[in-house]
């Protein structure tokens, strides 16, 4: 009886231990790397349908920042997406609804980016 029990007990505790855990999966990134406090940032909208948007589904759909901002896009979507640079920028990997993504821009240029999912979303960071 005694051991019936303790399994029990066990499994109870392991299963409210899951329930309240902060885990999340590999393919929803969090922020990376995360603004300093007090330091610049900028914030983009991936809003709801995003994906039928076109060049209007990245809100703002061109960003211009400074050198050393950080950029947030906010996935307000029911559905996942990404910011991956045209070029060799930055990735976020799948940013699922609900869910953000950073990145600094540490160098002046002309940054194209656009949704690995969903090709036609398009947007542009500039950092003078």
């Amino acid at each position: 009886m005694i051991p019936l029990r303790l399994a029990l007990i066990t499994l109870l505790s392991i299963g409210a231990l899951a329930c309240g855990s902060d885990y999340s999966s590999p393919s929803a990134p969090t922020p990376s790397p995360t603004p300093s406090p007090g330091g610049p940032s900028s914030a983009v909208t991936i809003p709801m349908g995003a994906e039928v948007l076109g060049n209007r589904a990245f809100t703002p759909g061109d960003v211009e920042v400074a050198v050393g901002t950080t950029v947030t896009w906010t996935n307000t979507d029911t559905v996942s997406h990404t910011s991956t640079s045209n070029a060799s920028g930055w990735d976020s990997g799948i940013i699922s609804p609900g869910r953000q993504f950073s990145f600094t821009y540490q160098t002046a240029g002309t940054f194209p980016y656009h949704c690995a999912i969903h090709p036609g979303m398009v947007g542009t960071v500039t950092v003078r």
